[in-house]
């Protein structure tokens, strides 16, 4: 096969998978109008799908990987296509039920059957592209999921354009028109895309022969002390070392981080700009602000995409700990100067080097699972890893919610008629500080990894 295949076709379908399966980031498009339609939906009640649904992905990476490892890559990501598509398409029935009945449903199908697709279509490109590329482990992991960092570049202007009948608008500027089919039929319209998408790309997924290397690469030399070196780890061998634990650890650190401004990227800067501004705000100047989040949301995006090639490649060249490391301190200081950094340059700075650290970090542990652990059951291990991925989903969002503080209630005006609004300016210095802190002590873990000890037959 190896002869025939160009091993950069897999590379090709990791791409338009992962594309698709970063949508998972754009939920905040449909908050909005979803309140609208469910207008006795809390705060709470109308973010918990984002909540779920991370954490569904989490769980099914862990189950995906274990099959594909066993049925190969193409049969599961088909299959997580599918899921997916399915999901989003029951998702548009949601504005038939009552309210109540309503959110339960659109977790049914949103978040738990998209996120069980997503879970299982993210791992399969990983896992490939680890088998197929032993000489550029850390970049070809870093280019095989900058896809999905990207996936909300490219499609949170296509559902925010569906759902109200404005042009595909990117970077401020209007590309083309596009029909208004209103909430629920815009999750049935991206749920059709991502089926046929996912699908396509799975057919371009396939494993490499057994024994298989590059032209011209020569495999590191195994140790020969204490009988033959068992350099693949299974899950349990690899659960039982202190090693996978620091590794987990750490993770969950940097994804609670990122994961944090991510999902509060917009809310945040609109706390920043209106805190400092003389009541009441018009509403020419309030649809400003809240054009600059949406910004601040694209750019973050650009660059969480960025930082997955980027930081594999550096960690390819300097090794994975110091890179590691770096991403670590500079993701801990950028969190600890957020709160200072109020004009709208230097948040753009912040939260981008905080999108490009989190993407480092996507890109970096699927590589150092392969480096750690081997590469035969690459899918569940890294599945077990990714695990702290679903819990940083739901740890950082609720650090922001829960360490937030009212800080003042600014009145602006919410249209040209006059209607008077009451923004709550948020303080997020607590959630800032607690990131910021865990990134710091898990940099300096980082330093104390080390590979485990080759087991023996």
């Amino acid at each position: 096969m190896s002869a025939t295949f160009n091993r950069w076709w897999v590379v090709v379908g990791a791409l338009v998978i992962q594309v698709s399966l970063g949508a998972v980031y754009i939920w905040s498009v449909f908050q909005t109008p979803l309140k609208g339609a469910f207008p006795g939906w809390t705060e709470a009640q109308v973010t918990l799908p984002a909540q779920i649904v991370l954490a569904s992905f989490a769980l099914a990476v862990i189950f995906g990987g274990r099959i594909q490892d066993k049925l190969g890559p193409r049969r599961v990501a088909t299959a997580g296509g599918l899921i997916l598509g399915v999901g989003l398409m029951l998702a548009s029935l949601t504005g038939r039920f009552s309210e109540s009945a309503a959110l339960y449903w659109l977790l049914l199908t949103f978040a738990v059957l998209g996120g069980a697709g997503i879970g299982a279509g993210y791992v399969c490109p990983i896992a490939t592209c680890v088998k197929w590329f032993p000489d550029k482990r850390g970049f070809i992991t870093g280019l095989a999921v900058a896809g999905f960092g990207a996936g909300a570049f490219f499609f949170a202007p296509l559902a925010r354009g569906l759902i109200s009948g404005t042009p595909y608008n990117l970077l401020g500027a209007d590309l083309f028109p596009l029909p208004q089919l209103g909430v629920f039929r815009t999750f049935f319209a991206l749920g059709a895309i991502f089926l046929v998408a996912v699908v396509a790309g799975a057919q371009l997924l396939r494993n490499p022969p057994p024994g298989y290397a590059p032209a011209g690469w020569t495999p590191p030399a195994a140790s020969s002390s204490g009988g033959a070196p068992k350099a693949d780890f299974g899950p349990r061998e690899m659960l039982a070392t202190p090693m996978f634990w620091l590794l987990w650890i750490t993770y969950l650190a940097g994804c609670a981080a990122g994961l944090m401004v991510i999902m509060k990227a917009s809310p945040i800067w609109q706390s920043f700009r209106i805190g400092g501004m003389t009541p009441p705000v018009s509403a020419e100047d309030f649809k400003r602000i809240a054009t600059q989040g949406a910004m601040a949301v694209s750019i973050l995006a650009i660059f969480n995409s960025l930082g997955r090639i980027l930081w594999g490649k550096i960690s390819d060249s300097i090794g994975r700990k110091p890179a590691l490391a770096a991403m670590f301190f500079l993701c801990g200081a950028a969190m600890l100067g957020l709160d200072w950094m109020r004009s709208y340059g230097l948040y753009l700075l912040g939260v981008c080097l905080i999108g490009l650290c989190f993407g480092g970090f996507l890109a970096m542990y699927p590589a150092v699972t392969a480096d750690f652990f081997g590469t035969r059951h690459i899918g569940v291990n890294y599945g077990w890893l990714f695990s702290a991925y679903g819990v940083g989903g739901l740890l950082g969002p609720w650090l922001a919610a829960r360490l937030m503080t009212t800080a003042a209630k600014v009145p602006y005006l919410a249209d040209a008629a006059g209607t008077t609004k009451e923004f709550a300016v948020g303080s997020y210095r607590g959630a800032f500080l607690a990131a910021g802190v865990a990134c710091l002590v898990a940099g300096a873990l980082a330093l104390a990894l080390r590979k485990p000890a080759p087991r023996t037959h």
